[in-house]
């Protein structure tokens, strides 16, 4: 049985990436999906683990054999989910999240219609404030330019399929963990997971 793919993206400071780290804690089914990327690697960094590592030569060969489910280049860099990657993942009955923006998810609408897609939104703007600035790292100016591409975020939500609204950490936890479940228990999903049971018990004697 194949796992399903979600798309989950938020405006900066929602909370996304907490939420989704607890949920794979709490769900062994649910994976991150691991993107690429040209860049350096950091210290403490992994291959494979927090990114795939390529030359811009590499990911290059990778646009032109169309092995990406979505990219793009930010600042000097490039950033890209392998298709190959996310379905060897979903093959082995995994769910697979990838945490990427409205415009990402997009892309991967075009080549992947049948994912889920879930927008986390934060309960206001003066929560949002308060967490940006929660860092006490950046400046005014770059505060104000996050807050305004939050709001440009933020305007694509009816694009996604579900929204949570991340006011208390734990009940957002449960909304978004919610909503796998109830996409396993389907009635298509089910008669694949389970169709030796059901044709048991509908077949006559």
């Amino acid at each position: 049985m194949s796992g399903s793919l979600y798309i989950v993206s938020a405006p900066s400071g929602a909370g996304k990436t907490s939420l989704v780290s607890k949920l794979i804690q709490e769900d062994s089914s649910i994976v991150v999906s691991v993107s690429s990327t040209t860049r350096d690697m950091r210290p403490g960094e992994e291959n494979g683990v927090n990114y795939h590592f390529l030359t811009v030569t590499e990911f290059d060969e990778k646009i032109v054999q169309g092995d990406f489910l979505e990219h793009a280049k930010v600042f000097d860099n490039y950033y890209g989910t392998s298709k190959s990657s996310v379905e060897s993942q979903l093959a082995s009955g995994k769910d697979v999240i990838l945490e990427i923006d409205w415009q990402g998810a997009e892309q991967v609408r075009k080549i992947m219609p049948d994912a889920h897609s879930i927008f986390i939104l934060p309960p206001s703007r003066d929560e949002l404030f308060k967490r940006l600035t929660g860092r006490g790292t950046d400046s005014k100016e770059i505060i104000q330019r996050r807050m305004q591409d939050a709001t440009s975020e933020m305007s694509h939500y009816h694009e996604f399929d579900y929204i949570v609204i991340n006011n208390n950490f734990d009940i957002a936890l449960k909304e978004l963990h919610s909503i796998f479940q109830a996409n396993r228990l389907t009635k298509e999903h089910q008669i694949l997971s389970h169709k030796n049971l059901i044709a048991s018990l509908v077949e006559e004697e």
